[in-house]
């Protein structure tokens, strides 16, 4: 208690970072596990790459492009040949064998002009390319093919004594120079083999994994992830799509932060406790303790007379006490021995909104900030809010808000900690300094985006 009969209670930043010193031994030293890299698995098991970070610098063990290739459809050229070109006196060129991207390519003739298409390889005596819309004609003239030339005067309707007029060779046409390596992708442009691909703790999106695969690459070395137990307590929880009893709901907490551990790159096993005793409680925890880094509970932190968490974890040495927010002012952090198994507990408040708001402002930042997953918080922003709103003071508030397209939040929903719907239709998090007691519409409040 404070001198003035209030209960001590820690600021949002004090808690936050004792959530960070508490979670970050999780993150050092953490041992890796090989992650194979196909297509057919990334379709497979795409739940397995979310969020997944590289234990150690990744070599490229190829050049990428790994041959020089075109960089557009049109001739591959020799810019000795074309050095006297110009609109007065175009140089004509013979057309020599097509180049298909995935094709092979034979060395190209002093004279000739290889119709090539974008990212087949260049051919050697080739130095330039020449985009089509820039030859004479700005097409690619008909080759005939081998079956055509070998077509007989009988298939062809001509009798053995009619002349077979010879077909003439197709030319195309230039009227500029070109300089050497236009519109060519060089070996090694992108990256040289050995150098590296990707350093260590690079976050795995789209394009690193993009570029991983474009190396050949099938096995990677990736952190290992966070594994969460996370415990949803309560005497009155039952799983969705059962029948509920007199004074009995379903379990919110349970999925919805799943979820939001999943999205912060961790992997989760949920076991509720429904039950508000302290020893089935413990069971369950020590149970799966050594099979997981982090305890998450949910619920059974406050004052009343049956808070499970608070009665079991309590003695261990998990410590309970109060935030200055609203909502989400009971916590319950630290480290609790369960069968010889040291492990960090947080504890979170029960209400549904109240649990998802704590993760937000302390659990969610902190799992990915310390794995080096990037964005590590929400983005950001200042708007305008439309109406009134008074906070309680002294206290942070954090309320479910909507921003529109013109800069400006809505408040969606009361401040209370069961508004799970409002919460569901929100796209933001408003947050209320502790020192802010009063806003009159058109004040201007920070908002974290929950929708991207």
């Amino acid at each position: 208690m404070g001198q003035d009969g209030r209960v001590n209670r820690r600021s949002t930043e004090e808690h936050r970072a004792a959530v960070d010193a508490l979670l970050a031994p999780l993150f050092e030293n953490r041992v890796s596990e090989l992650l194979e890299v196909s297509p057919q698995r990334l379709a497979e098991h795409s739940g397995e790459f979310r969020a997944r970070v590289l234990a150690s610098d990744l070599l490229s063990p190829t050049d990428l492009p790994n041959f020089d290739n075109s960089q557009m459809d049109g001739y591959a050229v020799s810019w000795f040949d074309l050095v006297t070109a110009s609109p007065e006196n175009p140089v004509e060129l013979l057309v020599a064998a097509q180049i298909a991207a995935g094709d092979g390519a034979e060395p190209l003739a002093s004279g000739t002009a290889a119709p090539i298409m974008t990212g087949a390889p260049v051919p050697p005596g080739a130095d330039a390319i020449v985009p089509i819309e820039q030859a004479i004609p700005p097409r690619f003239a008909a080759i005939a093919s081998s079956e055509t030339a070998e077509e007989t005067p009988e298939a062809s309707g001509a009798t053995s004594d009619t002349p077979v007029a010879a077909s003439a060779p197709a030319t195309v046409s230039f009227i500029e120079p070109v300089t050497p390596g236009t519109f060519i992708r060089r070996t090694g442009s992108d990256v040289r083999a050995g150098a590296v691909l990707l350093p260590a703790g690079s976050p795995l999106g789209p394009a690193q994994l993009g570029v991983i695969a474009g190396t050949g690459l099938t096995v990677i070395d990736v952190v290992r992830r966070i594994r969460v137990l996370l415990v949803s307590t309560g005497h009155e929880i039952r799983e969705p799509g059962t029948t509920l009893g007199a004074g009995q709901i379903f379990d919110a907490n349970s999925v919805s932060l799943s979820v939001a551990l999943i999205e912060a790159g961790c992997e989760v096993t949920a076991v509720p406790c429904r039950s508000d005793d302290a020893v089935d409680l413990l069971g369950i925890l020590a149970a799966h303790a050594s099979a997981h880094d982090l305890i998450i509970t949910v619920g059974g932190v406050s004052a009343g007379a049956r808070e499970v968490v608070r009665d079991a974890l309590g003695p261990l040495g998990v410590e309970f006490g109060t935030v200055a927010m609203q909502p989400g002012g009971p916590q319950g952090f630290g480290r609790a021995t369960l069968d010889d198994v040291v492990r960090p507990v947080l504890s979170l408040p029960g209400n549904p909104v109240s649990a998802l708001v704590s993760f937000e402002m302390f659990v969610r930042p902190a799992l990915r900030r310390l794995a080096q997953s990037e964005p590590a918080d929400r983005m950001r922003e200042v708007a305008m809010i439309i109406g009134a709103t008074d906070s309680p003071p002294g206290v942070y508030q954090v309320r479910r808000g909507f921003v529109h397209d013109d800069g400006t939040v809505e408040l969606v929903g009361g401040p209370s900690s069961h508004l799970l719907h409002s919460y569901a239709s929100s796209n933001a998090l408003v947050h209320i300094p502790a020192d802010v007691e009063h806003l009159d519409a058109g004040d201007p409040v920070m908002v974290w985006r929950i929708d991207e």
